[in-house]
């Protein structure tokens, strides 16, 4: 029959009144936690245990006792031996524990060692005497599967009915001892092998990252090649064609004689394809510049109103449909801006242009306003055109690329594209909306003073909530284009110029993801993620290494919980953006 489950059992007791007895001891202990089913290891480790605590106590107070006992309850039960004197007790047992004072031989060193070898070591002395209990955890369901035959069996070596023979036991402590030296004989063959699928392993991680650096090289000459390529025939192609609408501007003019009806349409033509290929020429060498680093923003300051004059002045030629007007709102009151005033012309310019080409009637409107708030000045064109499908909002965005439609004119594909890089380099960003057949909106936000961060926008109360974003780097160039990247995807953002003030907006919001630089005065990006892995709240956060430096084999290797690493010239909107897409869904 099964023994019910119970929170104590007394299985038997052993009197110690003799070195037999301790020997016996270390016997019974071994064969009662093999009957309850604990390993070879485990009751090798309790049955020493026991022996040098039965030991203490049989030369320190002459006599003692050791109760064999299950405790515990289901489904976490233990099988315990509790050995108990009469001696002096042990004086400053704490500093016996801890291993700050040594005794002689023989003498303090057994507590300590028996406690490594058990699962649960208690131990209460003073004057009266001294208790000790030593444990194991069983195996879970030992207590059910328990027969009254194996509690009868141990407590009949408890009991000492089976007699003790030294020979008998020398035997089974030398069986122990070859048991043991063949599991460490066969843990250190498994090291050796460990170790060395180790080394193949890090040989293929270390040839792994060379070729990867290698590969990341070709993919930087590659993107410079294009780049100088885009700047070098852009210039050569200006000068021919500048050169085509001069010379149709002579033929125009009657310069050197009249044209017949045909004539003119012809040299018309043959000036309006040329134009198209001039502004297709301009776009790329000034996406080229923007690419490769080499355009300035020169800030002055200006006022809207004299703005919304010039392009009243410039785009009154563009006005060709007479069922469509060109209107412009009232910004006597908005503050005076410091930003670069040819941009934003040329950014609104392209807006109104292309709001224009897909108006058959009604009007364009050009508006400001201020948002103090935000620290920005919005420009807004609205028209009332065909509109642009929702699948398509994005993709008006992305070079060369051109939305199908019954007004579809012709162009280069690469004024929005343009007009967004041009806006994040001034700290500002470009938004869209549309709906087909009513019109469409661009708007253009700008800080109404040059290095002066955006604030984000308070979300609406139906809004999702916007992840957190902590942008961590000294260069505050760097930080505005993270920041407009991680704002348009719909993240909040918050800026920390080296290492502490990082741990500090850490400690004070946790982030949802963190770009972080690596040289940073204070303490650099190593440091950082070093902190973090030292708190266990902290090391889950993802990382984003953004650096310029081009690492070593070891640095990679320090940076290994960073989630990923991005050079940063390197840096896309859209790279940047399925990155953090990716960790936010991960999360």
């Amino acid at each position: 029959m099964s023994i019910t489950v119970s929170a104590r059992i007394l299985l038997g007791s052993l009197a110690l009144g003799n070195p037999e007895d301790v020997v016996a001891a270390r016997l019974h202990a071994r064969q009662a936690a093999e009957i309850l089913g604990l390993d070879r290891q485990s009751q090798t480790r309790l049955a020493t245990a026991v022996s040098e605590i039965t030991r203490n106590a049989f030369a320190y107070a002459g006599k003692g006792r050791a109760d064999f006992l299950i405790e515990g309850t289901a489904p976490a039960h233990s099988f315990s031996v509790t050995v108990v004197d009469e001696g002096p007790g042990i004086a400053d047992l704490d500093s016996v524990l801890s291993g700050r004072r040594v005794y002689a031989p023989g003498r303090g060193a057994g507590l300590v060692s028996a406690r490594r070898l058990v699962d649960e070591f208690d131990i209460q002395s003073s004057p009266a005497g001294t208790t000790v209990r030593l444990a194991q955890r069983l195996p879970q369901g030992t207590l059910a599967r328990l027969t009254r035959e194996a509690q009868i069996q141990i407590g009949q070596l408890l009991a000492g009915q089976d007699g003790t023979d030294p020979l008998a036991v020398l035997h089974e402590q030398n069986r122990e001892i070859l048991a043991g030296l063949t599991d460490l004989q066969e843990r250190q063959a498994e090291a050796a092998r460990l170790n060395q699928e180790l080394e193949e392993t890090n040989r293929g991680v270390v040839a792994l990252y060379s070729e990867l650096e290698e590969k990341a090289e070709q993919l930087r000459d590659v993107s410079d090649t294009k780049t100088r390529f885009l700047s070098h025939m852009s210039h050569e192609f200006r000068t021919p064609l500048n050169s085509i609408l001069a010379l149709t501007r002579l033929l125009i003019d009657r310069v050197d004689g009249e044209l017949n009806a045909e004539q003119e349409r012809q040299v018309q033509y043959i000036r309006k394809s040329a134009q198209g290929l001039l502004d297709m020429v301009n776009d790329l060498l000034d996406l080229a510049k923007v690419e490769a680093g080499k355009v300035d923003v020169k800030p002055v300051a200006f006022s809207v109103d004299g703005i919304f004059a010039s392009l009243r002045a410039t785009l009154r030629p563009l006005l060709t449909n007479p069922a469509v007007d060109l209107l412009f709102g009232d910004v006597e009151r908005l503050p005076e801006m410091l930003a670069d005033e040819q941009k934003l012309i040329q950014i609104l310019r392209n807006f109104i242009s292309n709001a224009l080409k897909f108006t058959e009637q009604g009007h364009v409107l050009v508006e400001a306003r201020h948002e103090p708030k935000r620290h920005s000045i919005v420009f807004s064109v609205k028209d009332t055109g065909i509109g642009i499908a929702p699948n398509d909002l994005d993709r008006i965005f992305e070079e060369f690329s051109q939305v199908d439609g019954r007004l579809q004119q012709g162009g280069t594909g690469l004024g929005l594209p343009l007009t967004r890089r041009l806006a994040l380099l001034m700290g500002g960003e470009v938004r869209a909306s549309s709906q087909p057949g009513r019109g469409s909106t661009f708007e253009l936000a700008l800080p109404v003073r040059f290095g002066q961060a955006l604030s984000a926008p308070a979300p609406s109360p139906e809004a999702p909530r916007a992840n957190h974003v902590l942008v961590v780097d000294d260069e505050e160039a760097f930080r505005y284009v993270l920041r407009h990247i991680a704002q348009d995807a719909g993240h909040e953002v918050q800026e920390a110029p080296d290492g502490v003030s990082a741990l500090q907006c850490i400690r004070e919001r946790r982030p949802d993801i963190i770009f972080l630089d690596l040289a940073m005065p204070h303490l650099d990006g190593f440091g950082v993620l070093e902190r973090l892995a030292q708190s266990p709240d902290l090391a889950t956060i993802p990382v984003v290494v953004c650096t310029s430096q081009l690492l070593s084999i070891e640095q990679k290797r320090l940076l290994a919980s960073a989630h990923a690493i991005v050079l940063k010239h390197d840096v896309s909107r859209d790279g940047l953006t399925a990155l953090m897409q990716a960790v936010m869904a991960r999360d």
